[in-house]
């Protein structure tokens, strides 16, 4: 299955990475959706308090 995300590698504090893991199965995603979703929540309430962040074509990573 071909896809245009970015694999990313991220290191979490044992506990963490337990603890949001249940919280991805309760919400009935995967861990990886889970912290998409926390990312994009994250961005998206940045915006709202300090405006839209402009994307510059050129500094997107590419595959």
């Amino acid at each position: 299955m071909a896809t245009s995300k970015i694999q990313t590698g991220i290191r979490f504090e044992p506990e963490l990475l337990y603890k949001i893991t249940k919280v991805a199965k309760r919400n009935k995603r995967s861990l990886n959706a889970q912290l998409e979703f926390l990312a994009q929540e994250c961005v998206t309430a940045y915006e709202s308090a300090n405006g839209e962040i402009p994307i510059d074509e050129g500094e997107l990573y590419t595959k």
